[in-house]
């Protein structure tokens, strides 16, 4: 099938046309299905036209679609309270995308110490292998040069270190620095994940320095680690401000930038806005995505197909170590490191009729939906391993 003609040529497209989902099955245009392990990638959260969204969508779209935030939205104040009492938040701005929640933390940010009178402290802290969004603002907070190119002036005020780095961290922060910025579990890095003492060392080094930490969970966050957002596998190592979006609507675009009342303070009359964040369809779809992955259960059953999941990924790497090399992520932010290309075990996976998602690194993200069942997981590895078979045979042809 032919590219698009009149679409901007930024996407390297598959050759089949998606018409419709159901649960973790995709279909083309043809009517073909394929089971969907990369979830949009990691957005659809409970899978395609999980009746409860579907409900809550069809419900609001009849009342009201969108107003303003020049008037109060009840379900906006709703979702915003879910978000208060499941986290460390106490104050919350919605976005309509990851990149804008990812602005406005950083806007919230230097806004902090502006408010404060320390103008001086404008440069935020990032890691190599980050990926924070597309916008001018978030590519130069990544430092990525793939992303970065052609796109000069780069935004000025961001400091690269590089992942892991302890001594080098601690080197970085002086007189001008207001912030850590850094993903509890890379996504298109290759999903490298910081373990919880390193979680907690930021935030000890954050109070020692009077600066604020900001976590990422635009991609690991929701549910998809096994706890509703990653930072709570560790102690002692909540942020002052986190962006979250994609598993957040479930499919439906919104994000939103969460904080606690002190790194909110400097945020005041007019100082940040958004025409369409938070707007009734979005919030309605947002509450409908908090309720189910709040209930009772819901969380352990994630953890329970990680579980699953990686012992399969794990035998496929003992039968396959000329094609698959380690397993990495947490809970159902999963994948295989690869020692084959990574784009050729995904399009070995294309003719399995199964969906994945590169990253960085060679890594190839197995993103389920949440609520994928045992069957499920074990359909998917048994692919996989067809895959990894078609991979070792193409190799020795």
């Amino acid at each position: 099938m032919a590219q698009p003609q009149h679409l901007y040529d930024t996407y390297n497209r598959t050759p089949f046309a998606v018409a419709r989902g159901e649960g973790v099955w995709l279909y083309d245009e043809d009517g073909q299905a394929f089971l969907d392990f990369g979830s949009g990638i990691a957005v659809n959260v409970l899978g395609h036209a999980h009746p409860k969204l579907v409900d809550a969508v069809k419900r609001q779209a009849e009342k009201l679609w969108h107003t303003s935030n020049l008037y109060r939205i009840p379900g906006q104040e709703r979702v915003a309270d879910m978000l208060v009492a499941h986290t460390f938040a106490e104050k919350v701005f919605f976005t309509n995308s990851g990149a804008e929640a990812l602005e406005c933390a950083i806007k919230t940010a230097r806004r902090y110490h502006h408010a404060k009178g320390d103008h001086q402290r404008t440069r935020i802290i990032t890691f190599d292998g980050a990926f924070h969004g597309r916008t001018l603002a978030t590519i130069s907070a990544a430092g990525n040069a793939k992303y970065m190119e052609g796109f000069a002036p780069h935004m000025d005020g961001f400091d690269h270190l590089p992942f892991g780095d302890h001594d080098a961290l601690k080197a970085a922060i002086n007189e001008q620095t207001a912030a850590i910025l850094v993903e509890p579990v890379q996504g298109e890095g290759g999903l490298r994940d910081l373990p919880g003492q390193c979680l907690t060392g930021l935030r000890t080094l954050c109070d020692e320095h009077g600066i604020l930490l900001i976590y990422d969970e635009v991609q690991c966050g929701v549910g998809r680690t096994g706890k509703l957002f990653a930072y709570q596998h560790a102690a002692d190592a909540q942020p002052d401000i986190m962006a979250i979006a994609k598993a957040l609507g479930g499919g439906f675009p919104v994000g939103a930038c969460l904080a606690n009342a002190e790194a909110a303070s400097g945020m005041q009359l007019g100082s940040h806005g958004s025409t369409y964040g938070g707007n009734p369809l979005a919030m309605a779809v947002c509450e409908a995505v908090l309720e189910t992955v709040t209930e009772d259960g819901f969380l352990e059953h994630v953890e329970d197909m990680a579980l699953r999941l990686k012992q399969g990924l794990a035998s496929l790497i003992d039968r396959y170590p000329d094609v698959f090399d380690g397993v990495r992520g947490k809970g159902l932010l999963t994948g295989l490191k690869c020692v084959a290309a990574n784009t050729e075990v995904l399009q070995a996976l294309y003719a399995e009729h199964m969906l994945a998602v590169p990253a960085g690194d060679n890594v190839l993200r197995i993103l389920p939906p949440l609520n994928a069942t045992a069957e499920e997981i074990a359909e998917a590895v048994s692919r996989l391993d067809n895959a990894a078979r078609a991979v070792r045979a193409a190799k020795a042809a």
